[in-house]
């Protein structure tokens, strides 16, 4: 009768623990999956392969003002950039260099950061105490 008793115990035991992670993992999810709202503000770049005069960057500003969902952009001649942020809910970045393409006759792409770019992208969370953190951990593992 005891034996049966502990069986009993450890099956309730773990399934409970089982439906508790279950539902740990459900949470995690739905907390930390990435949400699209109106005020969710996406930063992009479009790389200009030719030289563009001050007039080219005026044309270029225009452009972008009236693009859908484009609220603040910059256009940087001397490095031949065009830096923007846009509302991911409007329209997509990749849609806005595709309507730049078919505007102008510019040989332009829109740059992409390598897994590298990322990884030494910000020199503050480097010093951060949640990194060191974070690095310790995974060293461990």
């Amino acid at each position: 009768m005891k034996k049966r008793a502990i069986r009993k115990f450890l099956l309730y035991t773990f399934s409970t623990l089982l439906i508790l992670v279950l539902a740990l993992t459900v949470h995690i999810y739905m907390v930390y999956r990435p949400k699209i709202t109106q005020n969710t503000r996406v930063m992009a770049r479009i790389d200009v392969k030719q030289p563009i005069t001050q007039d080219d960057a005026n044309k270029i500003s225009a452009f972008m003002a009236r693009e859908k969902g484009v609220d603040h952009y910059l256009v940087n001649t001397e490095s031949r950039i065009v830096v923007f942020t846009f509302a991911p809910g409007k329209n997509s970045g990749d849609q806005i260099v595709n309507d730049f393409k078919a505007n102008f006759s510019y040989k332009a792409e829109r740059f992409m950061p390598t897994a590298e770019n990322l990884k030494h992208s910000c020199p503050v969370a480097a010093s951060s105490f949640g990194y060191k953190i974070y690095k310790l951990i995974s060293q461990i593992i």
